[in-house]
């Protein structure tokens, strides 16, 4: 096993299969229009609807979820999504909230999907930061996952999370050698706190992937919040900038559509 197919949905939302499994990533299916607080003074609503209704779902059998406390992440649609899935992996702060079918893991824990006829997928959880130094207790606990499997051929597949550029993100690249990336990013902040950023921007993501030498880094979380500062027309006139050997790395993927992806 070492191809997989990849659906991005919207924002961070993807359907990931890998063999005969199902994985989805922060599940937001609500409609557009609403607006979500965020705590702290902070809120912002949602611009556009998934590509994908959760009707339209194949079964789920491992939700992957950064963080549970931000609309933009799990929304009320994507809540009940979280009853019918196998199981659901994410923090612990979230896993003791939600209880039921979660697993919670700290930073480089890993747990593992495995059932007959099917490859066995291990699952790290890797460090994320949600906001600049010291934030964590305002903004909560967040967590990037690396996939592996028998049979990769260029490394895990690994998805950021929620975060922003800094040591912790660091070290995914001097730990793991990463075939694919998909990257939270958006540069998201709010008038409240100014220019502190939340996640990644553009230029975030070309430094990283100077470190992570993915074969494909694949922007997710960058589009339909008001609070996502970064579009892909942004993203891509920082990817004009870069070199072409990191350029070249990125790809985007069509709405909705699941697309193979070469691990």
């Amino acid at each position: 096993m070492s191809d997989v197919r990849i659906a991005h949905i919207g924002g961070p939302t993807t359907l990931i299969e890998i063999g005969a499994w199902r994985l989805l990533t922060d599940p937001t299916f609500d409609p557009p229009g609403r607006t979500y607080p965020f705590g702290w003074g902070t809120s912002s609503r949602k611009l556009t609807g998934p590509a994908l209704a959760a009707t339209d779902l194949p079964p789920i059998d491992a939700i992957l979820l950064s963080h549970d406390h931000h609309g933009d992440n799990l929304d009320t649609t994507g809540r009940t999504l979280l009853q019918t899935a196998g199981t659901v992996i994410t923090t612990p702060a979230a896993a003791r909230r939600l209880g039921g079918n979660t697993r919670g893991l700290t930073p480089w824990q890993t747990t593992r999907l495995h059932a007959p006829d099917r490859p066995t997928i291990d699952i790290t959880a890797t460090p994320a930061r949600h906001g600049p130094p010291l934030s964590r207790l305002l903004t909560g606990q967040v967590t990037g996952f690396a996939l592996t499997w028998e049979g990769q051929r260029h490394g895990a597949l690994w998805i950021s999370g929620d975060t922003v550029l800094y040591d912790g993100v660091r070290q995914v690249a001097r730990r793991l050698h990463v075939g694919t990336a998909l990257l939270h990013l958006g540069g998201v902040r709010f008038p409240v706190t100014g220019p502190i950023r939340y996640t990644m921007t553009a230029a975030h993501a070309v430094e990283l992937c100077r470190l992570l030498l993915p074969l494909t880094a694949i922007p997710v979380h960058y589009e339909g919040w008001h609070h996502f500062r970064e579009g892909r027309d942004a993203i891509e006139d920082e990817l004009a900038r870069a070199p072409a050997d990191i350029r070249n790395r990125f790809r985007w993927l069509p709405a909705g559509t699941l697309t193979d992806i070469s691990t």
